[in-house]
């Protein structure tokens, strides 16, 4: 059932599982749970659709690199997949088994702990098992590049495909404009004992269950245990510790431009780091787009700034002006653009703000930093991309200036792709979670998403955010009484 909790205040007397957060992650604990035979609420701070209150709560400030957290994230049901492109990669055995450069560790768990829900978050998204992962082009000859493979989701929407489940499954509870405001830790028991919740009137009620998960995004988990002063008290959670840090983001580096060699094909290329490239360069992954500047084309979240751009020039007589700009034939035929893993990196953090925001909880600010290693993976990309494309005979590369001289700055815009800040570790002084997703320190308190990766990877997240999802669900239904 879904109610609105600004008008609906009718919660249960006690649950077996509260979840914080209505996306991808969200939703799909919720309805394996309460499929389970659970009795599950989960709290959703958006409404149906978007609204300009809600969104605004994303709102944070950045002392680094500006990660556009307000219009890259969405705030209502469904979360972020209701802008997603639909891009799907699955993570790699390597991205588990070589450790990031530094002092951290990796993944705490095998490859293998993800790969068998493979199948099952294939199905999430829409997408036939037997399909398998598909490559558009050829590897690029020489061994440091292989042809990316990828298939893409309709995209799937969560609130409109699972519809009909959120309202009908029993013992699932469902509340929009539902916006966790505390989590109160018990420090006899170790246990989340309720969360507080809030409409936006700030009335305010106690949410009593068994168990606690957050699934509200890498900076919005980060945020809940930073703004919870019990867990502060407590000493679970510690503003200078290793909640919010290791935040990481997908690099869309402007590489440079290309002119293909006379008779290529004109079609996009993608290419991939392999594993023997990156042994070799000690480096981190990436991919790397071939377009030509006439088949660029916008999709995902930017279509709407598009049909901004669109009518405005409409509106104001220009379109004849904007079509002789688009057509005219700028220095080289294409662009290189780039999907490049990012390392956990402790001085790329979320911290909380004295500042508080219309339902009383903190603001955050955001330090997105890249590290000397990300700056000698994108080098390293970058040079062997362009020394492969004029020794295969495809082209010749321009590297933009600032991708191999670091000494200067970069050109490097995000994808939305947010990742750490909760991370999965086999002890409290490498991260925050267990390798259950389990909060150290507590008995209940679990966190599902991306902000658990030890690493990036190069793969886009939401693959393996419902693969995780699956694998916390299967190990809370076997594992808990």
């Amino acid at each position: 059932m879904i109610k609105d909790y600004q008008s609906q205040k009718e919660l249960r007397e006690l649950y077996d599982f509260c979840i914080i957060g209505g996306g991808p992650a969200g939703i799909t604990l919720a309805l394996r749970l309460a499929g389970y035979g659970w009795r599950v609420m989960l709290a959703e701070g958006g409404g149906h659709e978007y609204s300009q209150r809600s969104q605004t709560l994303y709102k944070c400030s950045s002392s680094g690199l500006n990660a556009y957290v307000e219009t890259t994230r969405l705030r209502f049901l469904g979360g972020t997949s209701n802008h997603w492109a639909g891009r799907c990669r699955p993570f790699e055995p390597s991205d588990f088994t070589v450790p990031p450069p530094g002092s951290l560790p990796g993944w705490p768990i095998a490859f293998s702990e993800i790969e068998r829900n493979l199948p099952g978050a294939m199905d999430i998204l829409d997408l036939p098992l037997e399909s398998g992962f598909k490559t558009i082009n050829a590897a690029l000859r020489g061994g440091e590049f292989e042809a990316d493979r990828f298939l893409l989701s309709p995209p799937t929407r969560f609130a409109q495909k699972y519809a009909k489940d959120l309202r009908e499954t029993e013992g699932l509870d469902v509340f929009i404009n539902c916006n966790c405001v505390d989590l109160e830790f018990d420090n006899k028991t170790g246990r989340i004992a309720a969360v507080v919740v809030s409409d936006y009137d700030r009335l305010r009620e106690r949410v009593r269950a068994k168990y606690f998960i957050l699934a509200t995004g890498a900076i919005e988990n980060a945020r809940q245990l930073l703004n919870s002063e019990s867990l502060v008290a407590g000493g679970i959670v510690s503003r200078d510790g290793f909640v919010g840090r290791c935040f990481m983001e997908h690099l869309n580096i402007d590489m440079g431009t290309f002119i293909l060699s006379e008779g290529q094909s004109r079609e996009p290329r993608q290419f991939f780091t392999t594993d023997a490239f990156v042994k070799e360069h000690w480096s981190g992954k990436g991919n790397v787009s071939a377009s030509l500047v006439s088949e660029v084309k916008t999709y995902g979240r930017t279509a709407a700034i598009k049909s901004f751009f669109e009518n405005l020039t409409c509106e104001i007589g220009g379109a004849h002006k904007i079509d002789f700009i688009a057509k005219f034939n700028c220095p080289g035929d294409g662009v290189i653009g780039t999907l490049i893993e990012q390392f956990p990196n402790q001085k790329s953090r979320i911290s909380l703000l004295e500042e508080r925001d219309e339902l009383g909880m903190g603001k955050v600010n955001i330090n997105w930093e890249l590290s000397p290693e990300d700056r000698h993976t994108i080098k390293a990309i970058g040079l062997e991309v362009a020394k492969r494309f004029a020794e295969t005979g495809l082209g010749f590369v321009k590297l933009d200036e600032s991708v191999y001289d670091i000494s200067l700055p970069l050109k490097v815009s995000p994808h939305a792709h947010h990742m750490g800040t909760t991370r999965m570790a086999t002890a409290p002084e490498f991260g925050v979670v267990d390798e259950n997703c389990k909060v150290f320190g507590t008995e209940n308190l679990y966190v599902a998403g991306s902000s658990v990766f030890a690493t990036g990877g190069a793969s886009n997240p939401t693959m393996p955010i419902l693969q995780l999802a699956l694998r916390l669900a299967e190990h809370l239904n076997n594992n808990i009484s």
